[in-house]
């Protein structure tokens, strides 16, 4: 049985004040089934607006938000203070309707979700330059649960999170079967969704077949040209695929960190999951820790996404990268933020370790920090 525990999201705060004290539009990117559609219908129950949600499976609505009719748009929002478009991807020509909506009515307030920022960006970008605040909705972040939980029962859940993930009904559900069950679903049913429908993708076989690939290849450099060999397609159809499944929010990447030294390699990227149920239903293992062989790659994706949600969530900008020398020196993980280089270590058991020799003779400035079970907390928190 679910655990209905509502967990508070970090971005409504913010996302509620832009919505009380500027005319812009929101727009809202995310996996879908993380809670984006929950997060706003709360948001919009604090408000005293008299609001308009839209849903966008409903044909009258697609016909009058895709049809540049300011006329028939005036009709749609009369009376409403704020207009709310779930799914805002499925509406062709969204962007440029929403513009003529919005200079026209510029004191209307408007929000719209998108689960693929392929779509819902060539969609809006052009159209809305300078109109929007854009926020990136991720799975649960470990600062979320940090509202409800201390340290103490943070740690008991940290294997619970490297094999089930954070999607919020997962983490409602109370035993490892169901978990297990919803994440077979979830893939199947949302995975390749969007993907397919953004490109004619013919070969749905294929693009699993790379997702399990890359799923065994986290935390390691991803060679394009091998995996193009293995699935029999092109090293661009292969960078094209992963391009598709980062913009529909399943993988993202890192690529090599160099100031253009010879000796470090830059030119293959690491591919990391959104969400770790994700990866690993794709590879059909959710066995304990103990008795796993990836237990490093586990955590390796664990404190790079929890980072970079914390960082977003933080408005924190950074770039990030990892860095290896063709001499096998190398760091999991680097950010370079606010003019200031830090490189990470990351063990999963309690061992330290020490920079690299050639990371501190080439950045004598950059930081450095080891990253395992005793300090990660403050790492992600």
């Amino acid at each position: 049985m679910p655990i209905h525990i509502t967990i508070p999201r970090l971005l409504s705060k913010p996302i509620r004040q832009r919505l009380i004290e500027s005319d812009k539009i929101i727009i809202l990117y995310g996996p879908r089934q993380v809670g984006k559609t929950t997060l706003v219908r709360e948001l919009i129950n604090t408000l005293p607006y008299r609001s308009l949600n839209v849903n966008t499976d409903e044909a009258m609505y697609e016909s009058v938000l895709s049809g540049r009719d300011l006329a028939q748009m005036k009709l749609l929002v009369e009376g409403y203070e704020l207009l709310f478009i779930d799914e805002a991807q499925r509406i062709p020509d969204i962007g440029i309707n929403l513009k003529i909506l919005h200079d026209a009515l510029p004191a209307l307030k408007i929000i719209a979700t998108g689960s693929s920022s392929f779509e819902l960006a060539n969609r809006t970008k052009e159209a809305l330059t300078g109109r929007t605040w854009t926020y990136e909705l991720f799975p649960i972040s470990l600062g979320e649960l940090r509202q409800q939980q201390n340290a103490f029962l943070l740690q008991q859940r940290l294997e619970e999170l490297l094999r089930f993930g954070s999607y919020p009904d997962t983490l409602q559900l109370a035993n490892a079967a169901d978990k297990a069950q919803y994440l077979r679903e979830l893939s199947s049913a949302y995975l390749y969704k969007d993907v397919l429908e953004m490109a004619s993708i013919r070969h749905a076989d294929k693009l699993r077949k790379l997702l399990r690939l890359l799923a065994f290849q986290v935390g390691s450099e991803v060679s394009l040209n091998e995996l193009g060999n293995t699935l029999g397609m092109s090293k661009d159809t292969v960078n094209t695929y992963i391009d598709l499944l980062e913009k529909a929010f399943v993988v993202f990447r890192l690529s090599g960190f160099s100031r253009n030294l010879r000796k470090e390699i830059s030119k293959m990227d690491k591919i990391y999951f959104y969400d770790l149920g994700i990866r690993n239903v794709l590879i059909d293992n959710f066995q304990p820790l103990d008795l796993r062989t990836d237990v490093g790659a586990l955590w390796e994706n664990f404190l790079v996404v929890e980072r970079q949600k914390r960082n977003a969530y933080m408005g924190q900008f950074a770039n990030t990268y990892f860095w290896r020398t063709y001499t096998g020196a190398e760091l999991d993980y680097v950010e370079e933020a606010d003019g200031q280089l830090t490189g990470y270590e990351f063990k999963f058991s309690r061992k330290l370790a020490k920079a690299p020799a050639s990371w501190i003779a080439t950045y004598p400035d950059a930081g450095f920090d080891v990253i395992n079970q005793d300090n990660y907390l403050s790492f992600l928190l």
